[in-house]
């Protein structure tokens, strides 16, 4: 009987833990500012905002490194007041996430200022997200990203599809209500495929005309409505490079804002090496070929601007270690060398 008390016991105490983990304790917090208006509002006075005009983040450059900087909600205020905007301002920002102390984070966009002056006021730039997410720290990546990816939508959702009345933002942006229908909508996400195509020796990397010269990626694709993962991959490897996937494995996932707010599902695919011969989609591929193993540490070595040659050509380059597509060629590497 004592022993069973002490197994009770155990499972209590570890469930007790998980519920009161600083991760338990924020994911809660953020629940609870996205459903209560005034509690999101009151967190609105001391929490911290990442600035974006027209959707293009503000960074600040510390010598070599751009930094992310956040605002706290003092400084946000002087800066509504010496532009003569009110701080219901304040209010069109989205929650974007919280620190391990519940500090809130919030994004807010600053389209209708004049932008040279606000970056001229605050020492920064406003930045391509393309390029901002490839030149920040990895957190602040992710959090830009989620954050664009956040007031885009509710740029694009400002009316209901079905009665084509305006749709009420909740104050953390985690929802927009349409009151004459009473529908609710919420963020959505894309379902897409990213996948690694290897013969066992070699793997497949293929480029779109809109690339930047020299750059190769994994094989990608929207999965179609009524579609699994692995008929997605099946049919996008076909379409694309007109080979038969054998095999394939999940690896990972990662939200990505281009084109929209997108859900990265990476995945490895194997084809026979008899049957390796590819037969590329001009309309939707430039190039697709096979790379071997010495071609692809050389080319992870390198960087865009190494990558033109004296006679204008470039080498093959990949994308950066910010993307997942980075992610599926170093697992490959990784198999080859083991």
């Amino acid at each position: 009987m004592a022993a069973i008390y002490q197994v009770v016991n155990r499972r209590a105490s570890s469930l007790a833990c998980r519920l009161h983990s600083t991760y338990v304790r924020k994911m809660r917090y953020l629940n609870e500012l996205k459903e209560d208006d005034s509690l999101c509002r009151q967190a609105q006075t001391s929490g911290t905002f990442y600035l974006f005009h027209n959707l293009s983040p503000f960074l600040q450059k510390a010598g070599k490194k751009y930094l992310v900087p956040q605002l706290g909600a003092a400084e946000m205020k002087r800066i509504l007041e010496k532009f003569k905007e009110t701080e219901q301002w304040i209010e069109k920002s989205v929650l974007i996430g919280c620190s391990d102390e519940h500090v809130p984070h919030f994004a807010l966009d600053l389209g209708a200022l004049e932008k040279s002056v606000v970056e001229s006021e605050l020492q920064g730039s406003f930045t391509d997200l393309r390029k901002a997410l490839f030149v920040v720290d990895g957190i602040d990546s992710s959090l830009l990203a989620l954050a664009q990816s956040l007031l885009r939508w509710h740029d694009s959702h400002q009316y209901c599809s079905k009665t084509g009345q305006p749709t009420q933002k909740n104050m953390s942006g985690s929802k927009r209500v349409c009151h004459a229908s009473g529908i609710t909508y919420y963020p959505q996400m894309s379902p897409v495929v990213i996948t690694l195509v290897s013969d066992g020796s070699r793997c497949l990397l293929a480029r779109q005309p809109s690339f930047p010269q020299g750059m190769y990626t994994a094989l990608s694709g929207f999965c179609d409505v009524g579609e699994n993962v692995e008929e997605t991959v099946r049919r996008e490897v076909a379409e694309e490079v007109g080979l038969e996937v054998e095999s394939l494995w999940y690896s990972a996932s990662q939200h990505w804002p281009f084109p929209s707010s997108c859900l990265m599902i990476a995945c490895h695919a194997s084809v026979r090496a008899q049957q390796a011969e590819i037969h590329m989609n001009s309309l939707e591929l430039e190039e697709a070929r096979w790379f071997g193993l010495e071609e692809i540490v050389e080319g992870l070595k390198r960087e865009p601007r190494s990558s033109k040659q004296d006679d204008g050509s470039f080498l093959p380059w990949f994308p950066p270690k910010q993307a997942i597509a980075h992610q599926l060629i170093c697992e490959w590497v990784k198999r080859q060398t083991s």
